[in-house]
Order: C-alpha cells, then structure tokens, then sequence
C-alpha cells in the first residue's frame, strides 16, 4: 500500500491494485472565502497543490467522506472524469449525479470493488448543536489481501464511532483528520491534540498518519503545533504527520517503509 497527502484531506491511494484518490479539494490557492463565522478571514485553500509526479487526474475510484468544500469542490467536479467510479455516504448521490457523475455508489454498510472490500464508518463533525448542524460524515475502512487493513476516519472528533471501528476491523494504518478545525463559538469540529493522542493510545501498534493541516483558514492547529503537543505527551515521533506531497509506503504485517 501507498499512501500519498495531496493536501488537505486529500489523499492518493495504490491499495489492492487500484489508484483511489480520496476527498478531492483541487482548487487553487485562496480561490474560496474564509468559512463563515470562524477565527480569521484568510482565504483558502491557504496552500497551492503541492508538484508532484502522481496523476492524480485519472484515478481508478474516488472516495468522498462528505460534501463540505475541502473535500469535494467545483474544481475536483470539473476535472475528473465523469465515469470514474464514486464511492459517497446514503444521502450525497444527488450532487455527484448532478455534476454529470455515471457511475455513483452510495455505500450503506460494505461495499467491493475489484479485488478491495469497503466498510462504511460514521463519526460526529464536532459536538452540540455545531456538531449538529454540519451534518453526516463518514470514514471508511478498506481490506484486500496482501494489504495492511487502513481506515481513513474523515472529519470527526475522537467518539465512540472511531474508537469502534478501531476495535472491530484493528487496523494497521488510521488516517485522522487533525487540525482542530473550529468556528468562533464552540468545540472543535475535527481532531486536536487529545483527539489524535486518543487514537494513537487507542491503537497503539497501528500507523497512524494526520492529515488536514496548514491548508483551510480555520484549521487552528498546525503541523508543528500537533508534533509539539505530541511530545509533550511522550508520544514524539508515534504519530506520522506528512508534508504536502509526502508518501508512505506500507505492507501488511511488516510495517513502514518510507518514501
């Protein structure tokens, strides 16, 4: 398995011999307004796409966890190819069919594609009435034989529904979405520090890898702020927290290999 950050939540997967781009945001630098009602008005993304040799255009399948603007925009609609299978959460068919998407499935439980088996997970997008209001997301988690077992959690806070899937499917590689995303009132709405401390204690001998950093204005932990608190948590080094652009390869049973 190869695993690649693009940027964002962005991720390119060489899984079970299929090429699965995952959460597309491929929009150029500050082209979208800051979120509404968040800590600054910086425009996102907050990065250009980093180079890089992957054709990230032509994958095998797409994966969207959710609908929100840095995981699925009109760039991504617009560019990738209108018959490439999508695998989306019950309830979001209706925006990739409208953009002229063929080949759409919404996945309920499990799903198989080729040689590589889908488990659709759940999450909370933060707590309370905010939580409430952003709406379903997903995670999903992917087997094939001859690969580590990888769940990609999406944009949810450290809950029950991660932790489940953590104790159901054991995983080898978690992918988390950190960042400590936030509006000016409330709780975060993805991962911060306890959050992903939480899933690396959870599932201590999985590679855990977190992504969503440095791209989105209110994303208000950076990369250096999770490794810093990390640290301080004796968990330095535990946790993998690539660059834009940075690739992991890893095989079932025999760990890390990096790249």
């Amino acid at each position: 398995m190869k695993i690649q950050l693009i940027r964002n939540a962005t991720l390119w997967l060489e899984y079970g011999g299929l090429n699965i781009l995952v959460d597309p945001m491929l929009m150029d630098k500050e082209v979208m307004p800051a979120f509404p009602n968040t800590p600054n008005e910086l425009r996102n993304p907050r990065v250009s796409l980093p180079e890089t040799e992957t054709d990230y255009l032509n994958p095998d399948l797409l994966i969207v966890t959710h609908t929100h603007p840095d995981h699925w925009d009109e760039a991504a609609a617009n560019q990738l190819r209108k018959d490439v299978p999508l695998l989306c959460q019950p309830g979001d068919e209706a925006v990739f069919t409208g953009a002229g998407f063929t080949n759409v499935t919404a996945v309920d439980e499990k799903h198989e594609y080729h040689s590589v088996r889908f488990a659709r997970t759940s999450g909370h997008h933060g707590t309370g009435e905010i939580g409430e209001r952003m709406g379903k997301v997903s995670g999903f988690v992917l087997e094939a034989d001859g690969e580590p077992v990888s769940y990609i959690a999406g944009d949810t806070i450290w809950c029950e529904e991660p932790a489940e899937a953590i104790r159901q499917y054991q995983p080898e590689v978690i992918v988390v979405n950190a960042g400590g995303a936030r509006f000016v009132e409330g709780d975060p709405i993805t991962m911060d520090g306890p959050d992903v401390a939480s899933v690396k204690r959870h599932a201590p001998d999985a590679h855990v890898i977190a992504v969503h950093m440095d791209a989105i204005n209110h994303c208000m932990m950076s990369r250096a702020d999770l490794a810093s608190y990390l640290a301080s948590e004796q968990l330095d080094g535990q946790v993998l927290i690539p660059r834009d652009g940075e690739s992991f390869v890893f095989e079932a049973g025999t760990g890390l290999k990096l790249k």
